[in-house]
């Protein structure tokens, strides 16, 4: 079990038990003996990765590729019709695909009760900023397209994925369907990388080992770019007015506080923000439901916060 301590207006720790410290050691040896001894390139090995979290029970699934947009639907049974989640996988903006994220996001939609959209984007170095967030923006306006009745969606998005998320609030083009809910998981929010924790020789992060790990990445997608265009940085374009939002990211993580300067920035604009540390817990710790107690708690977490804030 965790234990929660309430430690400002907004952030809560989540204290891990030994047992659960034993299981995380397990599962970060298993992710490190995957990306040593790979069976692929580095985009194989990391869909290998994610598609390790399970589909599940209940979900039905759907590829889609039509209107310019990609992805996989994944449903459980009885959902509504006038709501979904657009899920927006993580890696970096040159890793990831919807079909690896299938299982992450049916522990999501499963809990909900709601169907998730997983969209497919533009993956660098092959195509450069502004491809990810524009591709992010126009998977959501299609789902109001689409003519199903989808009056409104909550976004959900890990890492790179959470940036992306967060980007779309910057799309005014349209309001529909009309955001109900944003949930995150270790986003990624400044890629001009300032954060005290990408730096501080106190933070130890068991999988981004080394800062150059994102800066790499960082410096493939932008292309030269301005890396604080909130476009690619949602950290220095907080909107005025946030749907409803939860943040997840593990404690020793150094993207720790692009998680928690967004949300004292949102905060401080009167928007609802909950901001959940979970100590110990690696970066997008949530994939570990088949082995991590904490992991199915936190989704639990977020099935209920979403659930609350639909209209």
């Amino acid at each position: 079990m965790t234990t929660a301590t309430k430690t400002t207006s907004i952030e809560t720790r989540h204290v891990l038990s030994e047992d659960e410290r034993q299981i995380e050691q397990a599962v970060l040896a298993g992710i490190h003996q995957l990306f040593s001894n790979p069976t692929g390139n580095q985009r194989e090995t990391y869909d290998t990765m994610i598609a390790g979290t399970p589909i599940a029970d209940g979900a039905t699934l759907e590829a889609v590729d039509r209107d310019g947009v990609s992805g996989w639907w994944v449903r459980p049974a009885g959902a509504p019709a006038d709501r979904a989640i657009l899920f927006l996988h993580g890696g970096g903006y040159m890793l990831g695909s919807a079909k690896a994220y299938r299982g992450l996001a049916s522990q999501v939609a499963v809990r909900a009760g709601v169907a998730a959209f997983v969209a497919d984007y533009p993956l660098a170095p092959e195509q450069v900023f502004p491809a990810a967030s524009e591709a992010a923006a126009a998977v959501r306006r299609w789902l109001g397209s689409q003519g199903q009745g989808i009056s409104q969606v909550a976004l959900v998005g890990d890492s790179a994925g959470g940036g992306l998320a967060l980007s779309v609030l910057g799309d005014t083009a349209t309001n529909s369907p009309a955001i109900a809910s944003i949930a995150v998981f270790s986003p990624w929010l400044d890629l001009a990388m300032t954060g005290a924790s990408v730096t501080s020789p106190d933070v130890h992060d068991p999988i981004f080992i080394q800062p150059e790990m994102l800066g790499g990445p960082a410096a493939a997608y932008l292309a030269g770019a301005d890396p604080k265009d909130g476009r690619a940085s949602p950290l220095y374009a907080v909107p005025e007015v946030l749907p409803p939002l939860l943040i997840q990211v593990g404690s020793d993580e150094i993207l720790l506080d692009d998680a928690r300067r967004y949300a004292h920035a949102a905060a401080d604009k009167g928007g609802e923000v909950q901001l959940d540390i979970f100590e110990g817990l690696h970066h997008v710790f949530q994939g570990a439901t088949r082995d991590l107690p904490a992991a199915r708690r936190a989704l639990d977490a977020v099935a209920a916060f979403l659930n609350r804030h639909w209209a």
